[in-house]
């Protein structure tokens, strides 16, 4: 009987746990009205409630800060100027939208 090398072994667990993880998603849309509306998730369909988000103006500045809610959503006044928004779901799970590309 032939023996699998350990470092094989090794490298499917790897293999296994990447396959395993899940990307960040977020959108963000222009309501026309003032506001602006986010909402994230991961593509392994978890749910993103309770993520952090924060709205910073062009200079880093923090504009607005909060979670997403238990729907995975987020809203908050559209602010004048340049602006981003930071989805944080922890290392590695980071998204930043530009306000510039927030479309209606």
């Amino acid at each position: 009987m032939r023996q699998i090398p350990i470092a094989l072994l090794l490298a499917a667990g790897l293999a296994t746990g990447q396959a395993l993880a899940h990307t960040p998603l977020c959108s963000c849309y222009d309501n026309g009205d003032g506001t602006v509306f986010c909402e994230g998730g991961f593509s392994d369909g978890s749910s993103a409630s309770g993520v952090k988000m924060r709205v910073l103006d062009a200079g880093g500045n923090l504009i607005h800060e909060g979670v997403m809610s238990e729907n995975s959503e987020f809203e908050f006044d559209k602010p004048e100027g340049d602006y981003r928004v930071v989805f944080e779901a922890g290392p590695g799970h980071e998204i930043t939208i530009e306000g510039k590309d927030i479309l209606e």
